[in-house]
């Protein structure tokens, strides 16, 4: 899923967005996270002034069948917004699940847009239900929702404390979220404090002064929060930080301002998704300082070091495998070749809500290049193979078009264990790894060999350039935002997870 709202200043799947002013902003960010949610989409926008100024339009599909010329009108005036694509983890995709979410409150309409999935959501439903308030949808974003509607023991019946609140959801819900709530004209920006979902913030600018790196800049016209730093190029916003695991932010048209940190429990540390390193990101996104591109190109790196093979060329499924199937070639001194060509018009398979359109997709997604490898011995490189649909027909495929072997090299490791923080791995039983065809992969999908990246070697491609700039702040004492232990959830490949599940 991915989040966005906006504020103007001159005025956020997660798929958040925020900016002040530019209502349009909402739509251009929505068409960059289509691919964290294909499913549904929506924005709610406001002047920021009036008590019912709420306007808001929602639809299921991608975001250029939701939004028509006529449902953009009641957007038109607008002063700051959020806005939400999703693609169903917790919740059946039907429309009363699409995001965001407005309900009243004692102090007037508060609209929530959220990106992740809570561990203890059964528990907190139930909660919810003996408290009295009745729910309307299958949704954990609608739990998130009703919790920030609660009123804190020691609120005042005339003044709000959304810190408060948003505090008592994070005590009530230790992860995965990352949320962004708007009132009146206020958005608060809050990730969870394992980090486990993306956040970030940019700064719009003049158009003049994009390029203009390291300077300061005589007015920022408005702030945007999202799930994904790539989103802000394209409003004429400059990435400006993330928002660290745990803060609670608030965002005007005066200020961007931190109004806590709420922290783990002793001893933990952060739990950054790695699999958003691995696949789903755009790999011009920053996260934890560090561009996803870099962090694949350095996986496919330790790969070659991991698993070499005699071959005559490299190549990649495209798209998200290019940066590490790169790595791998320069690393092992191999040309890199295009064998195949993606169609642009398909949608991303591993977020389509069943396998028979998953397994359609991958039926028209690829073309080959068979002039570029006929006879020739082809190292292909995938991000990653989780529920093993795609990579046979395209070894097939290659092998029909005249490949003398075909070797798989996985930048990841193998996925074992479901997520139930966010990402569409539901049970054990669709993944490929743990199944008994896993023991012979080679053969049962018809590759000459077969070899994953070690959990290690992940592990050390995600972190090195984190380390070392670590290591720098904390010599020179300018680690102002430091969330503490380096850290990721690898629960996909370990079962390991970062918080105890609730069933």
């Amino acid at each position: 899923m991915g989040l966005f709202a906006y504020v103007q200043v001159h005025v956020l799947r997660l798929t958040l967005l925020c900016v002040y002013e530019m209502w349009f902003c909402c739509i251009k960010l929505l068409f960059f996270f289509s691919q964290r949610g294909q499913e549904s989409a929506g924005i709610v926008t406001s002047d920021g002034e009036s008590a019912h100024s709420f306007k808001m339009h929602k639809g299921m599909g991608l975001v250029n069948h939701v939004f028509s010329e006529d449902s953009l009108k009641k957007l038109y005036v607008s002063n700051l917004g959020i806005g939400h694509t999703r693609y169903s983890t917790s919740g059946v995709s039907v429309l009363d699940n699409c995001q965001p979410f407005v309900v009243e409150t004692l102090h007037g309409k508060i609209a929530v847009a959220h990106n992740g999935e809570l561990t203890n959501a059964v528990r907190l439903r139930r909660k919810l239900m003996r408290h009295g308030v009745g729910l309307s949808t299958s949704s954990d974003s609608e739990l998130i929702t009703q919790l920030l509607a609660f009123t804190p023991p020691l609120e005042q019946d005339d003044t709000p404390d959304w810190v408060a609140r948003i505090k008592n959801l994070m005590n009530e819900t230790p992860t995965s979220y990352s949320i962004l709530m708007m009132h009146k004209d206020i958005i608060y920006a809050v990730r969870d404090p394992y980090g486990n979902r993306p956040l970030c913030i940019g700064r719009l600018v003049p158009v003049g002064d994009l390029n203009k790196k390291g300077k300061n800049y005589a007015e920022t016209e408005g702030w945007v929060v999202s799930s994904e730093s790539c989103s802000f190029l394209s409003i004429g916003a400059e990435y400006y930080r993330e928002v660290m695991p745990g803060e609670i932010v608030k965002i005007s048209r005066h200020e961007v301002q931190t109004l806590d940190v709420v922290p783990r429990p002793a001893g933990d540390p952060a739990a950054f998704c790695i699999f958003e390193y691995v696949y789903f990101a755009r790999p011009d996104s920053i996260f934890e300082g560090q561009m996803v591109y870099s962090v694949r190109r350095r996986c496919g790196q330790q790969l070659a070091i991991e698993a070499p093979v005699e071959a005559d060329l490299v190549s990649t499924v495209p798209e998200s495998a290019t940066p590490a199937a790169l790595g791998y070639a320069q690393k092992c001194g191999l040309p890199y070749i295009e064998v195949l060509c993606k169609n642009r018009y398909v949608g991303r398979t591993f977020i389509q809500p069943n396998m028979r359109l998953r397994q359609l997709g991958v039926a028209k997604k690829f073309g080959v290049l068979s002039d570029n490898f006929k006879g020739k011995r082809v190292v292909l490189i995938d991000d990653s193979i989780v529920r093993g649909n795609t990579i046979s027909p395209i070894i097939k495929l290659l092998r029909e078009s005249g490949a003398k072997e075909v070797h798989i090299r996985v930048a990841s490791p193998p996925i074992r264990f479901p997520c139930y923080m966010g990402i569409n791995i539901p049970t054990k039983e669709e993944l490929i790894a743990n199944k008994p065809e896993f023991h012979d992969l080679a053969n049962y999908i018809g590759a000459d060999s077969v070899v994953y990246l070690s959990v290690e070697g992940l592990v050390s491609s995600v972190q090195e350039s984190i380390k070392a700039r670590q290591d720098n702040e904390n010599s020179l004492k300018t680690n102002k935002y430091r969330a503490g232990k380096i850290g990721h959830c690898i629960a996909c490949l370990v079962g390991k997870y970062p918080v105890e599940l609730e069933w």
